[in-house]
């Protein structure tokens, strides 16, 4: 029987993508921590368009105990949209984001839902032992907390975290890893503790290259304008273009008064005041664009909840 509330209303939720070598380990070490610990919630695994049969081994792995549900993608799509499928097929009111390569073990699931228990929006890990790209992920995570200023040091492993967190932030591809920052932004909690990272036992990592180092600072800044200027489109593009305008202008009335007091002429000042009028009319348009897509997008925003809230009275009901 649970000890607790967060034992029985959970689902974790566990991405797989080409993971057919660690399913054998992965479903028996989650049903043993099941029965140990006494949890009741469900095991959503979510094959992200897996080409080795990791659904189907899971689903045998998996016959005859009633928590485990296999979702599939019919391509690959990515750790992020595997998560949001989890998400979107259950009910559950905790969701804990665990990975099948079994880097972190079953037995650190009751951890997170104690301190979920305790009050905690988002609970994440932070890995302890042995870790192959502990530089470029310290650097990276030493960049987040600079940038955002969020309450944790691993941005980047296992997490718990309330479900309502997650309807309330939008996740674009491969930004899983913001999640905690996208969140903490909006007014959730977030705290962490200590898990230990083991080896992968089996099959390739899938998120490994140099060009992924790229790809993630690149996110990063993706992230940090949206976060910063996504409300306020004017402020980002429709000062500066004022401020180019001006600058346009004053550099005109510099090109005339060379030209007629002091008689002497420089064409390229002319050229630079069309450059800068040009620029900062186009910066001011695209900022007042991007406050009319700003509005639409708060109108949308604000049918979402409402169809939330009106979906949770009829479950009500």
């Amino acid at each position: 029987m649970a000890r607790n509330e967060a034992y029985r209303d959970f689902a974790l939720i566990v991405p797989a993508y080409n993971e057919a070598p660690n399913i054998p380990h992965l479903i028996p070490e989650l049903r043993a921590a099941f029965e140990e610990f006494g949890l009741t919630g469900e095991v959503v695994l979510v094959d992200d368009g897996s080409t080795d049969g990791t659904a189907a081994l899971a689903e045998s792995g998996g016959a005859g105990w009633d928590r485990l549900r296999v979702l599939r993608h019919r391509v690959n799509l990515g750790k992020t949209e595997a998560l949001l499928t989890g998400a979107e097929a259950t009910g559950k009111r905790y969701l804990v984001l665990f990975d099948a390569d079994l880097q972190h073990l079953p037995e650190e699931i009751p951890r997170f839902l104690d301190r979920l228990e305790e009050g905690w929006d988002i609970v994440t890990g932070r890995k302890v032992g042995r870790y192959g790209k502990r530089a470029v992920s310290s650097i990276y995570n030493a960049l987040s907390r600079r940038i955002f200023d969020v309450p944790v040091s691993d941005l980047n492993s296992m997490k718990a975290f309330r479900a309502e967190v997650l309807e309330s932030v939008r996740l674009r591809h491969d930004w899983h890893r913001f999640f905690v920052v996208i969140a903490h932004r909006r007014g959730f909690s977030a705290t962490e503790i200590d898990i230990e990272l083991h080896p992968r036992r089996a099959g390739e990592p899938k998120y490994s290259g140099k060009g992924r180092i790229l790809g993630g600072v690149l996110d990063l800044v993706a992230v940090w304008f949206q976060l910063h200027f996504s409300r306020k489109p004017m402020v980002a593009f429709g000062l500066p273009g004022v401020f180019m305008m001006a600058a346009g202008v004053a550099t005109g009335l510099a090109a005339l008064f060379m030209r007629l007091v002091m008689g002497q002429g420089f064409r390229p000042l002319l050229y630079l005041v069309v450059l800068l009028v040009t620029v900062g009319v186009l910066c001011f348009a695209a900022g007042f664009l991007g406050e009319m897509v700003a509005s639409v997008h708060d109108e949308l925003d604000a049918m979402r909840r409402e169809r939330r809230r009106a979906g949770r009275g009829e479950g009500g009901g």
